[in-house]
């Protein structure tokens, strides 16, 4: 079939085509010689129909096919993800419907119940029903009440202001000394009665060096007051006020305190302090148990610290609980410039056992200067230092003995240290001095002392002795 063409038009000559791009097959039947595209004996018309014409298309002409475009296939993976969203959203919809179904079908444990109460994300996993749930402790409300007026209206009476006349010296611009009385102000509770008095118990420090004491209690009548005894280490002085000196008005107008236990205070509780604050009178502030078992420079005790205001004046007065019931002696407060609401005051249940017994020594009044007794000594103080560092009691150090004098007729010998007298603790010789200004010579007194044995320690003795007059 070399050279050999086809012609594609019934009107010849019109165009020819090689043998190679249109091979002539022998179901197809090819191009004819005439032009006519011969298939099963008819011509192929353009719009599908076969035509006796014997010419491809209607018109004889040839026209060019009409080109289909191929869809382009979808890639798998996006049939993939395709399928599995209609599955998975399939499922989850089937899923759903049949937890709802048996919901309400089945019947549920007590515990479903309650996880699904306290579920708000649906039902829960066996993982989240054993992981213990965090709550809130709640308690049941309570009322706390600033007002203490009915707490002060049943104590008030039992607070007393105490007045100390002493005799100061001073120092002259020409070196001489000159006396002049002086007055300072405290308070005190009543905490018992006698037959013949009424007891105040205050500091030991607001009646120091006194001449006089007067006592005025809540109507304002003033009585002349005696001292009962006092302990200068634990701050602690009971005086007493005589009843027949006492008009009845005031004894109708005066009650005795209730004593509570300071042992048994709680940080954080509430606290009332009443005294005679800078000598104004009575006065009432409120505050809370700040600490307890605080140490304080120069007392022998430890201490109640409250934020209820203690100013001057205020020394000897009473520290309440809520009950109204006396747990503290007001003592001292911390003066700073950079220190706000630090108040002190002496636990009562540390010290009602020294109460107890200065209300029930003997009621002593300052004797006359040519009268006094005295022991026979010379003495230096034994601080809490000089104990510590020395391993030695405190007290005041014998360190000579008069010959012929009251302690060398009782025994004691020089390096004993004397602890008390009657019962009074000594840390210092100048409390000694002060307690024997109320006793006269030839008086017979209890003095406690610590004597030094061999192997370096004490002993203690309590030895009596008789009071000598002054030496001429």
């Amino acid at each position: 079939m070399d050279n050999q063409y086809y012609y594609y038009n019934g009107n010849d000559g019109q165009g020819k085509v090689p043998s190679e791009n249109y091979e002539a097959g022998a179901n197809n039947a090819g191009f004819s010689s005439n032009s006519a595209y011969n298939s099963q004996g008819g011509a192929y018309n353009a719009q599908g129909s076969y035509a006796n014409n014997g010419g491809y298309n209607t018109q004889a002409g040839y026209t060019a096919p009409t080109r289909v475009r191929r869809r382009k296939k979808t890639p798998k993976w996006v049939l993939a993800l395709s399928l599995g969203l209609v599955f998975g959203l399939s499922a989850g919809i089937i899923f759903q419907g049949v937890n709802i179904l048996s919901d309400q079908l089945l019947p549920k444990s007590a515990e479903e119940s309650e996880a699904t109460t306290e579920s708000t994300s649906g039902t829960l996993t066996e993982e989240e029903k054993n992981v213990t749930k965090t709550t809130l402790t709640t308690g049941d409300a309570t009322v706390v009440t600033s007002d203490v007026s009915g707490i002060v209206k049943e104590v008030m009476p039992s607070i007393v202001s105490i007045t100390n006349m002493s005799v100061q010296q001073i120092q002259s611009f020409f070196g001489g000394a000159q006396e002049y009385e002086a007055e300072s102000m405290g308070s005190g509770i009543i905490i018992g009665e006698n037959s013949d008095e009424y007891l105040v118990v205050t500091n030991q420090h607001v009646i120091a060096g006194y001449k006089t004491l007067s006592v005025t209690f809540i109507d304002g009548q003033s009585i002349e007051a005696n001292l009962k005894g006092a302990d200068a280490a634990k701050d602690i002085a009971v005086v007493a006020v005589p009843k027949a000196s006492v008009p009845q008005e005031t004894k109708d107008a005066i009650s005795v305190a209730t004593l509570g236990d300071s042992d048994a205070l709680q940080v954080g509780e509430p606290a009332i302090a009443i005294g005679n604050a800078l000598g104004y009178g009575q006065s009432v502030t409120v505050g809370i148990i700040s600490a307890l078992n605080r140490e304080v420079d120069g007392y022998d005790a430890k201490l109640i610290q409250t934020d209820a205001a203690i100013n001057y004046g205020n020394s000897g007065g009473a520290l309440l609980n809520v009950k109204g019931q006396v747990i503290g002696i007001n003592s001292v407060k911390v003066a700073a410039s950079a220190v706000e609401g630090m108040g002190y005051a002496i636990p009562m249940s540390d010290v009602s056992e020294i109460i107890t017994n200065l209300m029930n020594a003997k009621t002593r009044t300052k004797v006359a200067e040519e009268e006094r007794g005295y022991i026979g000594i010379s003495g230096v103080d034994v601080s809490d230092e000089t104990a510590e560092l020395y391993n030695m009691p405190t007290g005041v150090y014998v360190s000579m003995v008069s010959e012929g004098g009251a302690a060398a007729s009782a025994g004691l010998t020089k390096g004993t240290i004397i602890t008390k007298l009657d019962g009074v603790t000594i840390d210092t010789l100048s409390t000694l001095q002060e307690q024997l200004t109320y006793y006269k010579a030839g008086e017979v007194v209890s003095l406690t002392v610590q004597v030094p044995t061999a192997n370096g320690e004490y002993e203690e003795q309590v030895v009596e002795l008789t009071l000598g007059a002054r030496a001429q």
